[in-house]
């Protein structure tokens, strides 16, 4: 198995590939060059947004990589601003024209939380803190993106950053099964809980940040380092592999999707390498049990959780 044919059978028959590229704080003169190496490199599964503000220099490498659409698994999220209904389809299309791109594999809702509608990303009030719309429900937004699917928009749909309850609201309300929910997970957040309750309803889980978003701007100096972790080091010394391979490879063997961006070639190729090793029982169990609650990507401001307030944050439950 490798990177190309590794993946996972999604609860639409869709074929998903376990591991993507993801594009997150990927600058755009970087972003481009990135996603055609790793295309080349036998990627093919590469994962977007358009909050992130490079999506046409993504549409630009896969141009580059040089392979036919068909062979691509492409993702993409709707931002907070667009969550009114009326507002998902103009965005998807902005989408796709970024991305040079008739139809996207997969769509997520990137946040439950809707922010005031508009084209200012980040609307603001005077005191600096976000202006919501509280009164859109993040299931009335997922219902409107099912009409997407209906016109060929889009393949399979999802959600990003959804709790268990908002999950199970979808599942119960919608008429189209989310096929994954897209969250942070690593060994110091494992998120077990969450995919056990997913995995009730056939959802896997996709992992943003699997290494611990180290490059995060507002990591401080005394944070815990997970690709310096000791004991991860030490099963990477035994197989003579990476941190982040071992990292990687224990995500894909607990059957998460995994997401790990680079914009280093070598790097690039590296967190591919991973299908050649199969770690242990007690090497999974032991990786697991490094889970310390450990979430590094929350909104802050002011020191404090930016959208706690809001209805729909997610974080408000432990899972």
């Amino acid at each position: 198995m490798s990177v190309s044919t590794a993946h996972i059978v999604l609860n639409n028959g869709v074929k998903m590939p376990t591991l993507g590229l993801g594009t997150w704080k990927s600058q755009p003169g970087q972003v481009q060059a990135a996603v055609a190496h790793a295309i080349k490199s036998a990627y093919r599964h590469i994962d977007c947004a358009a909050v992130y503000g490079n999506e046409k220099e993504v549409g630009e490498g896969i141009k580059l990589g040089g392979v036919d659409r068909s062979e691509l698994f492409i993702t993409s999220k709707l931002w907070n601003t667009k969550h009114n209904p009326e507002d998902v389809e103009p965005a998807c299309r902005e989408t796709l024209a970024d991305l040079g791109l008739d139809y996207l594999d997969l769509y997520l809702i990137h946040w439950p939380v809707a922010f005031e509608r508009g084209d200012n990303k980040f609307p603001k009030n005077d005191d600096g803190s976000v202006r919501y719309d509280n009164d859109i429900h993040p299931t009335d937004t997922y219902l409107a993106m099912e009409k997407l699917v209906e016109k060929g928009l889009v393949k399979s749909l999802g959600v990003s950053n959804f709790n268990s309850e908002q999950v199970k609201d979808i599942v119960e309300r919608g008429n189209i099964k989310p096929v994954t929910n897209q969250v942070e997970s690593h060994p110091y957040l494992n998120q077990t809980p969450l995919k056990d309750v997913c995995a009730q309803y056939n959802i896997p889980l996709t992992a943003y940040s699997p290494l611990g978003s180290p490059d995060r701007p507002w990591a401080k100096p005394d944070d815990p380092k997970l690709l310096e972790d000791p004991k991860l080091m030490a099963i990477a010394e035994k197989y003579k592999k990476s941190t982040a391979q071992i990292i990687i490879r224990w995500q894909v063997q607990r059957g998460v999707i995994v997401i790990p961006k680079s914009v280093t070639p070598s790097r690039i190729v590296e967190n591919s390498d991973v299908f050649d090793f199969t770690l242990t029982d007690e090497e999974l169990k032991e990786i697991a049990s490094f889970d310390c609650n450990g979430r590094v990507v929350v909104p802050m401001l002011n020191g404090k959780q930016r959208d706690a307030g809001h209805p729909h944050y997610p974080f408000n439950i432990p899972f």
